[in-house]
C-alpha cells in the first residue's frame, strides 16, 4: 500500500454497529463501558458517532436499509460478536448488566480466558474478558 507523505494513517479495524436508535445506544455504551464520543454527526433524523473506550474505538449509527445497514433487530440476531478485552472483566460485565445488557453467560475461566458474554439492548453480543496468566 502506498503512503501519502502529508498524512500518516495507522492501520486499524473498528466495528460499526447499526442500531434502531443510535442516540439511546450511545448513552448505553457510555453507561455500560465508559465510552466517550470522539465524533458525532446529527442529521436528517439519524446519528453517526465514533466512540472510544480507553482508546479502543467503534462506530454507532442508525440502521439504513437503503444503504444495506441493518440492525440485529431487523435481522433477528447479530452476525458478529465483539471481543472486548479488559483488565477486569467481572467489573465491566457487572457494569454492562447494570446499564441494561442481558447476560448470555456469566464470567468464568475457560480456554485460557476469563470471559463472560452479554447482549446489549440493541442486539449486539459482547464477549468481555482477558487472557489468563500463563501457568
Amino acid at each position: 500500500m502506498g503512503t501519502d507523505s502529508a498524512v500518516l494513517i495507522s492501520n486499524s479495524i473498528a466495528p460499526w454497529l447499526s442500531v434502531r436508535n443510535s442516540a439511546e445506544a450511545i448513552e448505553f455504551y457510555k453507561k455500560a463501558f465508559g465510552a466517550i464520543e470522539v465524533f458525532r454527526l446529527d442529521g436528517g433524523g439519524s446519528i453517526i458517532a465514533r466512540l472510544s473506550v480507553l482508546g479502543a474505538e467503534f462506530w454507532v449509527g442508525d440502521e439504513s436499509p437503503k444503504h444495506f445497514n441493518f440492525s440485529p433487530a431487523s435481522l433477528g440476531g447479530s452476525t458478529v460478536r465483539i471481543i472486548f478485552t479488559v483488565a477486569d472483566p467481572d467489573a465491566v460485565f457487572s457494569r454492562a448488566i447494570t446499564a441494561g445488557a442481558s447476560k448470555v453467560y456469566r464470567v468464568h475461566d475457560e480456554h485460557g480466558w476469563r470471559l463472560g458474554r452479554v447482549v446489549d439492548p440493541f442486539g449486539h453480543h459482547w464477549e468481555i474478558g482477558r487472557p489468563l496468566a500463563e501457568q
